[in-house]
């Protein structure tokens, strides 16, 4: 199986599954977009990372402009999703991202996808070694 597939499981499609992640996800904003994320319920079998995507009139009127947009979106998401933790990933674009190349778009996208597996990752335990005392520099009396 090749693992950097993009099959169409692995795309919200209906109304209803953007609006679940915009209750309940949790929101990353960078320069470029916000990336709204909703990780998958604990102990579901078949969970995987999914995309959405919204790149609105409002960050660029021509459609050839967004449709570059979305390809960047859909382009690293795809790369990186065997990496991230299951669930549902929306990216908002800002309208600032159609004055960016695509390796910049690519960059702040990665970016905020690292966010979002990082969120996920818990707190470090602590160790069992106690921590140094602090050093005593005063010279020693003999």
């Amino acid at each position: 199986m090749r693992p950097h597939r993009f099959p169409r499981r692995a795309h919200l499609r209906a109304s209803a599954q953007f609006l679940a992640v915009f209750s309940g996800g949790t929101r990353f904003s960078g320069p470029l977009f916000r990336l709204q994320f909703l990780p998958a319920a604990p102990g579901q079998a078949d969970a995987q990372a999914r995309l959405g995507m919204t790149v609105s009139k409002r960050v660029d009127k021509r459609a050839v402009a967004r449709n570059r947009i979305r390809r960047q979106i859909r382009e690293a998401f795809r790369l990186q999703r065997h990496l991230l933790p299951p669930g549902d990933y929306v990216f908002q674009a800002k309208p600032e991202a159609k004055q960016v190349d695509n390796p910049g778009l690519r960059a702040a996208l990665l970016k905020l996808l690292a966010k979002a597996a990082m969120s996920l990752k818990p707190p470090a335990a602590p160790g069992t070694i106690p921590p140094a005392a602090p050093a005593d520099n005063t010279p020693a009396e003999h």
